[in-house]
């Protein structure tokens, strides 16, 4: 069962799409949707014979990856990811 699992993760395909060569609608919907952010990087998806497109836009230290359908339709967002840590203080010294 886990081998089955783990060829049904291996078998989407994972192409690099060119930030150019991106649908029209997609870049639209993340210039009016995300304001301020980025195209950092773009994905195209086959798995299962549905593709789809992830994208990684970024804004400071904030990146999301957005995925849209093949018709350049927004799905979800997949994740979110900042580039700080959580400012911790220093130990304090006993006298």
């Amino acid at each position: 069962m886990v081998l089955v699992m783990g060829a049904l993760v291996v078998n989407a395909q994972r192409t690099p799409v060119k930030i150019a060569d991106l649908q029209k609608s997609i870049v639209e919907n993340i210039t009016k949707d995300y304001a301020g952010f980025t195209i950092k990087e773009a994905t195209k998806v086959v798995e299962n014979n549905v593709v789809t497109y992830d994208v990684v836009i970024a804004k400071g230290t904030t990146q999301e990856t957005l995925c849209y359908d093949n018709a350049g339709k927004f799905l979800k967002k997949l994740e979110a990811k900042t580039g700080q840590k959580p400012a911790s203080k220093p130990p304090t010294k006993k006298k």
